[in-house]
């Protein structure tokens, strides 16, 4: 009631009505930002501590399949001398077909293809091991040995989500500039609809500072109204995105829906919209008054 509670007679301005939708629309915008950014974050420390580290050796295969057998036994044993590896792990048939069946089709289709055997390689912290180090000691025994770095990958898509997440992030706080602006030009016009009441108030005794918290106030109802709306159209936004993405099945593309701390921190959304348009407001009021008396 105390929030509510005011001087000044705001229902007669009709700038109030569209400003609850237009603050909707920003906090719509930076919701969907704020969770690209988010997902984009978790999405690249869970890259870079599954692959970090990590080296993948490729064996061409052989005329035979018995003989592609021995290459990768011959392969196992000159890895098991190696310092520095904390793991090596041949990857079978099935694990072959659970990484290619989403690209290359069905079961059957890939048991009649020449495909090459993989072993995963991870370092032990502090290995100082390259790819050219595990190259040289298979290449004399297997010939056509290929050893795939990861990290040279990783590092440029990493940079490219980075990249994106410092647009998404810029893309926020553009929004939340325009809102303040947005906030400033209808508090400008509700200064100049209310300049009468205002000069009355003035004579009765108000304070600059109790004129200013009536605008603030109108502006943290209507702030926190088009925050509430906005985030109310942006949880479903995501989650159908998320659906969708999802839907692809196969590790085609990665999860990118918003977590459960995602959600948390979009929830604060109607709070920051209520505050910046109450402190947006109140500075513009205090400014103006200093002017006009």
């Amino acid at each position: 009631m105390a929030l509510r509670r005011s001087d000044l007679p705001f229902d007669r301005d009709a700038s109030a009505r569209f400003l609850p939708w237009l603050i909707a629309f920003m906090a719509f915008l930076s919701g969907l930002a704020l969770a690209g950014a988010l997902s984009l974050e978790r999405l690249a420390g869970d890259w870079d501590r599954g692959v970090s580290a990590t080296f993948t050796v490729q064996l061409p295969p052989a005329d035979s399949r018995e003989e592609t057998a021995r290459r990768v036994a011959r392969a196992l044993r000159l890895l098991e001398g190696v310092d520095g590896l904390a793991e090596v792990r041949s990857l079978d048939d099935d694990d072959l077909l659970r990484l290619l069946g989403p690209w290359l089709g069905s079961a059957d289709t890939l048991h009649e293809l020449p495909l090459p055997r993989l072993i995963d390689l991870r370092l032990a912290p502090g290995a100082g091991l390259t790819a050219d180090d595990i190259r040289h000691r298979l290449a004399p025994s297997i010939p056509g040995v290929l050893v795939d770095d990861h990290q040279v990958w990783l590092r440029r898509l990493v940079g490219l989500l980075r990249t994106v997440e410092a647009l998404a992030a810029a893309v926020v706080v553009l929004t939340l500039s325009s809102m303040v602006a947005t906030v400033v030009f209808a508090t400008r016009t509700g200064l100049a609809v209310h300049h009468d009441v205002i000069e009355v108030l003035h004579l009765t005794g108000a304070r600059d500072s109790y004129i200013a918290w009536q605008f603030a106030t109108r502006a943290l109802i209507l702030g926190l109204r088009g925050g509430t709306i906005g985030l109310l159209l942006c949880l479903p936004a995501l989650l159908g995105l998320g659906t969708m993405i999802d839907g692809l099945g196969g590790g085609v593309a990665p999860a990118v829906g918003p977590a459960p701390t995602d959600v948390l921190i979009l929830a604060l959304l109607p709070v920051v919209a209520g505050l910046t348009a109450m402190v947006s407001a109140r500075r513009t009021v205090m400014r103006a008054l200093r002017r006009m008396f």
